[in-house]
């Protein structure tokens, strides 16, 4: 692999690899030593890459198979997601939020991710994968190697889950009672 060719790769999918790793892992740290070992494979493994899908996808698909292996390795079954995402936004602000808007976002945040530790494996992926990650339903059904309809049906699942964990008690009744 080329010198030149590496850097690209590194410099244009450095930040979401990265925030990825975080996302699984809840652990910065832990994160800095993974995206190490994702870059070692891209390294080993760039001279068979075929071009069958995009260096974004086969990168993720590396960088979940790291984690995973992780995963395996010290017995760790939960996955977790990094508790800084910005839901509101999903891309970088401009300007600062006021100290009372990341209050607010922090504790919706917080309540969010609460709720995500209550699915599945399956659908706390495909949550990172499509809302976080903002990956296509493509792209995410390559990374986790899945047919689209499995990640359409799993998101699905996974937006019904949160939906129903995070409705207020009344409206929760009120909802149950409209269907």
């Amino acid at each position: 692999m080329e010198d030149s060719v590496f850097h690209r790769i590194y410099d244009e999918y450095h930040q979401d690899v990265f925030r990825f790793l975080i996302y699984m892992t809840k652990d910065r740290a832990l994160s800095e030593d993974l995206v190490h070992e994702v870059y070692v494979r891209v390294l080993k493994s760039y001279g068979s890459f075929e071009g069958k899908s995009s260096e974004k996808t086969w990168l993720f698909s590396i960088a979940r198979n790291v984690a995973i292996d992780h995963f395996r390795k010290s017995s760790v079954r939960r996955r977790r997601i990094d508790d800084s995402y910005d839901w509101d936004t999903r891309q970088p602000e401009s300007a600062e939020p006021t100290p009372e808007e990341k209050a607010v976002r922090e504790d919706e945040l917080g309540r969010v991710l609460g709720m995500l530790e209550h699915c599945t494996d399956d659908q706390r992926l495909v949550v990172i994968a499509r809302f976080l990650q903002e990956l296509s339903v493509a792209e995410t059904a390559e990374v986790l190697g899945w047919t689209q309809a499995k990640v359409k049906t799993t998101q699905h699942r996974a937006l019904k889950a949160l939906r129903s964990l995070m409705a207020v008690p009344g409206e929760k009744e009120a909802e149950e009672n409209g269907r």
